[in-house]
């Protein structure tokens, strides 16, 4: 599997004069302030058709930070630097990733230094959903496990969970009842690199490769990426059978009924999903797949 490689590219030493500092006097009379940006994007229509169209453009980087730095006085550069890594994602599609330095020169210390700086990190944030089943073993400890293992991953945060629900299999096998929940969350990560860790948890879980759409201890299918499309051989986002299934939109509806995916509103498309009677349960609702217990 190769992954599309994210492309750096700077701006240094950009010089502004602006009114940020803690001090009274330095509100009032200014100062230089030297600034670095550096993005890493998807660049690779850019490269690939040397389209300018694709490309992130160094003026509009230099406009964004010099907005911000003539703009409304702050009084820490740290504060400066966050607000334009922010603006910069808020504004370009393309970029993952941004780093900015804010250089302050002539920052009134009383030591001899050549100057003070900070750096701020950002990376894009993106929502994604995962969908969680199980009918082998003790199912319901499973899921527990996969979902803390997902929930300690650096770069992915779990931001809600589903109730458990009882389904029937899907895709003909013949098999025991499934217990099926969702989780929506955060991430950091790449589609491809949520893939792995999806892949390695399910292999920590005992899950070992059988027959399609057959019995398994675990199974954990990314369902979406924000709302982007894109399919290679081993990965399909938002998830091909998404919308086929009822042990996927029931508990994905209970947690995030209004998402849009693939231009589909989620409680849309479980009501016109055909069913059969019995073929998703929901638990009592005060069971949720953290374990809280109902007062």
């Amino acid at each position: 599997m190769i992954s599309v490689p994210l492309t750096s590219v700077f701006v240094r030493d950009l010089c502004l004069f602006g009114y940020h500092g803690v001090l009274p006097e330095e509100n009032r009379v200014g100062q230089r302030f030297i600034i670095d940006i550096e993005i890493r994007a998807d660049l690779s229509g850019a490269i690939a058709d040397d389209d300018y169209m694709q490309a992130v453009c160094y003026g509009t980087l230099c406009d964004i930070a010099a907005q911000i730095v003539t703009g409304k006085p702050m009084g820490l550069i740290e504060a400066l630097a966050g607000r334009i890594a922010d603006e910069i994602l808020g504004r370009l599609d393309r970029v993952e990733v941004v780093l900015v330095t804010v250089h302050k020169p002539s920052a009134p210390v009383p030591y001899p230094v050549s100057e003070t700086a900070t750096i701020v990190t950002r990376h894009r944030v993106h929502d994604v959903a995962f969908s969680l089943g199980a009918n082998l073993g003790e199912r319901e400890v499973t899921l527990h496990a996969a979902l803390d293992r997902l929930s300690m991953e650096e770069g992915l945060e779990i931001t809600d969970v589903s109730s458990f629900y009882d389904s029937a299999p899907w895709g003909g096998v013949d098999q025991p009842s499934f217990v099926n929940l969702c989780a929506i969350g955060r991430t950091t990560l790449a589609p491809h690199a949520l893939l792995r860790l999806c892949k390695a948890i399910e292999g920590e879980l005992g899950r070992v490769p059988g027959l399609r759409w057959g019995v398994r201890t675990v199974d954990i299918d990314l369902l979406h990426y924000d709302d982007r499309s894109l399919s290679d051989r081993i990965l399909t986002v938002p998830h091909r059978h998404l919308f086929d299934r009822a042990f996927v939109l029931e508990p994905l509806a209970e947690i995030a009924a209004d998402r849009v995916i693939g231009g589909r509103r989620v409680a849309d498309a479980l009501a016109v999903l055909p069913r059969t009677s019995g073929d998703v349960t929901r638990r009592d609702p005060d069971c949720t797949a953290s374990g809280n217990e109902g007062a």
